[in-house]
């Protein structure tokens, strides 16, 4: 079963930065257009940016311009570049298929809590 193991979250303050990693067991990873998803407390859970197979990028309006999405299909690794955080960032972030169709079981997610 295809595992996806985040990592790289923590505790900052407003205006800082944190990078997380998504490792997945996925054999076809480097096909798969992948996305990082944030869910907050009593929110669903909504994507926030994407990347394909050709390192095309799409990010939600509320990340754009702090957020950068990369990934490395030689170590089947997703990443999540966040700077200039804001406490609205609060969440547990998750990474997994940007289709639906191709969707794995979720992982744990790497919690973020941005806070002064």
């Amino acid at each position: 079963q295809v595992q996806l193991v985040e990592s790289g979250g923590g505790v900052v303050q407003p205006g800082g930065s944190l990078r997380l990693s998504c490792a997945t067991s996925d054999s076809s990873f480097s096909i798969r257009p992948m996305a990082w998803y944030r869910q907050a407390p009593g929110k669903e859970r909504d994507s926030v940016a994407q990347v394909d197979s050709g390192d095309n990028t799409w990010y939600a309006a509320s990340v754009k311009g702090r957020f950068t999405i990369s990934r490395d299909n030689a170590k089947n690794t997703v990443y999540l570049q966040m700077n200039n955080l804001k406490p609205e960032d609060t969440a547990v972030y998750y990474c997994n298929a940007a289709l639906a169709r191709d969707r794995r079981p979720w992982g744990q997610g790497a919690q973020v809590t941005v806070s002064s």
